[in-house]
């Protein structure tokens, strides 16, 4: 009985400091404490799959994706839609939203299995980001989810003028290098492995069938961007 006691106290004193950490975190006091216990639940940490954060991910990403594309309508009234375009992808991109979740501190909020080395240096964390969103979304509705991105998100974290002048794409920035000094360049799938519960994938920038470069990443578009920067900092492209 005493250890039951104790279990349930103990798990009610967790439930309570996440609610004191979303408290700061989210600017209000969360109503359905589940959804947030499930936004920060990595699939490499229960038994069953469908007790993970990918279904929140998927409806913050689309929420994020809508409220960005407002607010950048709003705020560059005379631009085409190809520069808003461009600017929404660099603000909801992989990277970006990692680098936000980090500097939030969700890395210490995440469940993962930490055995799993290469989870921590993937993506996990903005992607418990987007499962944040759905949870404030089914927890609070959108106009506090739209509050939510827009001040603890958006105004603290993302700085639009550096943006607006930064090419964060690096595999078109070596494409393009390449073009313009007549190099045959291409990106090729060295190795696929499962590392823990994912596949990751390695891919190599063959400069005039030479390798280069190479970089890793949970799909190849990540591994690509990866191997593409390594290979703008040792063919000393400056862009």
């Amino acid at each position: 009985m005493r250890r039951l006691i104790n279990r349930i106290f103990k798990k009610s004193s967790s439930q309570q400091q996440l609610i004191l950490q979303l408290e700061h975190l989210l600017g209000f006091t969360p109503k359905h404490i589940e959804y947030y216990n499930l936004a920060f639940m990595h699939r490499s940490k229960p038994d069953d799959a469908t007790d993970s954060n990918e279904r929140l991910e998927f409806l913050g990403d689309a929420i994020l994706g809508a409220i960005v594309a407002e607010y950048l309508f709003k705020k560059y009234p005379y631009q085409p839609e190809g520069y808003l375009t461009e600017l929404r992808s660099k603000i909801v991109r992989r990277e970006t939203m990692n680098n936000v979740a980090l500097r939030m501190g969700l890395n210490k909020l995440v469940q993962y299995n930490q055995n799993d080395r290469g989870l921590s240096r993937s993506h996990i964390f903005g992607n418990a980001l987007e499962a944040l969103i759905g949870a404030v979304y089914l927890d609070q509705g959108f106009i506090k989810t739209r509050k939510f991105i827009l001040n603890q998100l958006i105004r603290p974290y993302i700085d639009l003028d550096t943006m607006e002048s930064t090419d964060t794409n690096y595999k078109n920035q070596l494409l393009s290098w390449a073009q313009r000094n007549n190099h045959e360049l291409t990106f090729e799938t060295l190795e696929e492995k499962t590392e823990g519960t994912r596949r990751l994938f390695t891919i190599g920038i063959m400069l005039n069938n030479e390798l280069v470069a190479q970089g890793s990443g949970y799909n190849k578009k990540e591994a690509g961007q990866v191997a593409a920067q390594k290979g703008l900092e040792v063919l000393k492209v400056n862009v």
